[in-house]
């Protein structure tokens, strides 16, 4: 009987660490990876857009794997990788076109 309980009394902490670990860690982590990927699948042309390095845009033409953008004072159409869209903007910034200088 001793010896079942100290087995009990190591794996009862461990398996506990273990759930805590998953409720913390992984389970937020799945549920914002499926956030993102709805969120990329869900692009359509006309979205305003902001890359992971800052660029907004206006996403101008899909391919598979490439988001194709016009961004900037000129108007200039950029091509980026599709997982480098970090959010869809719900509104447009004002005096867009405008320059910032």
């Amino acid at each position: 009987m001793s010896g079942a309980e100290s087995i009990l009394g190591l794996v009862l902490p461990l398996l506990l660490m273990v759930v805590v670990f998953y409720f913390l860690l992984i389970r937020p982590q799945k549920k914002k990876d499926k956030a993102v990927k709805n969120m990329l699948a869900a692009l359509k042309p006309g979205d305003r857009i902001c890359t992971i390095g800052g660029i907004y845009g206006t996403i101008s033409r899909l391919k598979d794997d490439s988001v194709y953008i016009i961004a900037g004072a000129d108007q200039k159409e950029m091509c980026l990788a599709r997982w480098a869209i970090r959010s869809v903007e719900d509104a447009p910034l004002e005096n867009d076109s405008e320059p910032l200088v």
